[in-house]
């Protein structure tokens, strides 16, 4: 097959269970949410992944076993040059017995809540299954501490000891390796919720529309990492009235990574709820700041020179991270009393006084 066929360098493992043998059940959404995912990865109109390398497993398929053979298999089939994306959404699970420390679990179809570490899947067995994948784009979605899910799991008629929700420590180390990148649902404090009469939960609709077009801000029919989440982080909490956040997390990454190619490469963005003021000069102004001060914010002291304060902002990760995150919090009115847009603009034109990119985004901003 040719190119404009299929996005022949994409490959996907999606899982979602809603139904579990001795856990409490999740809304049929949960099916809705990667049901629709394969259907937009893999449509002629839509990502175009081929059939042949997407994997779904759902309710009784989603197996500890059979999940762990779909990662391995995911280590078999993609090569380094190739895309990966992998999606669970279910119950997630905090838990204290591991590592002596606060750890996270997926919650499998057959998981056994009496003997939860032995039949779950922990971050720690995730993100070895992770490193075995050579892929260099590799992206991990989790939608897992939904809200109507209950505050805890019920095991035979009776509450359980074990809290929903998924760790940060957890989310860090899922997203620690080069190329990785991991998009959670919502912070660690917040449920994942799905808006009353919605077919889909609020994280995987802004996804959808996102990978449907959404997040394209070149148009040029290419969905890439940053964008996707830049997308993401503004459509869920405007869907949810501020009640969900999203997390994105990427220790090593330096490329803005195309996800998926939408549309055989040719724009075809549909209206949505994410709102679109300032996208482009935010996605500008990360390009321009990652390559002049590729450390990221305190590189030269750029960010405390336009009058920010480095202690309001939570960075990691590479250079080009940590301007994502650091932007994402300016763009929001934070970063510190006496930054903006302008100020940062401003303070690099000091030090690249005849750059025609930085000088056209002043007059725009």
């Amino acid at each position: 097959m040719t190119q404009t066929q299929n996005y022949q360098t994409g490959h996907a493992l999606v899982i979602a269970i809603a139904e579990y043998d001795r856990v409490n059940p999740l809304p049929k959404a949960v099916l809705n949410d990667a049901n629709d995912l394969v259907s937009v990865l893999t449509a002629r109109d839509g990502c175009r992944f081929s059939p042949d390398n997407v994997l779904k497993l759902i309710n009784e398929q989603a197996t500890r076993n059979a999940i762990l053979e779909g990662l391995r298999d995911l280590a078999v089939r993609a090569t380094t040059e190739d895309t990966v994306c992998i999606y669970f959404t279910g119950h997630g699970a905090l838990i204290d017995e591991y590592d002596d420390a606060v750890e996270s679990v997926l919650v499998p179809a057959d998981c056994d809540l009496d003997h939860l570490l032995a039949t779950s899947i922990s971050s720690a067995e995730l993100s070895a299954a992770l490193d075995a994948i050579p892929a260099k784009r590799l992206v991990v979605f989790i939608d897992a501490c939904h809200a109507a899910g209950a505050a805890a799991l019920k095991l035979a008629g009776k509450q359980a000891i074990v809290k929903l929700g998924y760790a940060e420590k957890s989310l860090d180390r899922l997203a620690d390796g080069k190329g990785r990148t991991l998009m959670a649902s919502s912070r660690t404090d917040e449920t994942s919720l799905i808006m009353h009469g919605d077919r889909n939960s609020a994280f995987t609709s802004v996804l959808l529309e996102g990978l449907k077009g959404g997040a394209d801000q070149r148009g040029d029919g290419e969905i890439r990492v940053f964008d996707l989440f830049d997308y993401i982080s503004k459509g869920v909490p405007s869907r949810t009235k501020d009640k969900q956040h999203p997390v994105f997390k990427a220790a090593r990454l330096e490329q803005n990574f195309c996800v998926a190619v939408y549309h055989g490469g040719s724009k075809q963005a549909i209206q949505s709820s994410a709102p679109r003021t300032g996208t482009d000069i935010t996605s500008e102004l990360n390009a321009l700041m990652s390559e002049f001060y590729p450390g990221g914010p305190a590189d030269q002291e750029i960010w405390v020179r336009s009058g920010g304060d480095m202690a309001a902002l939570r960075l990691q990760g590479s250079g080009r991270a940590q301007w994502f995150a650091a932007i994402r919090v300016l763009m929001l009115g934070g970063g510190g009393r006496s930054i903006s847009p302008g100020s940062l603009i401003e303070t690099a034109l000091a030090d690249f006084a005849n750059n025609e990119s930085l000088l056209d985004l002043r007059h725009r901003i």
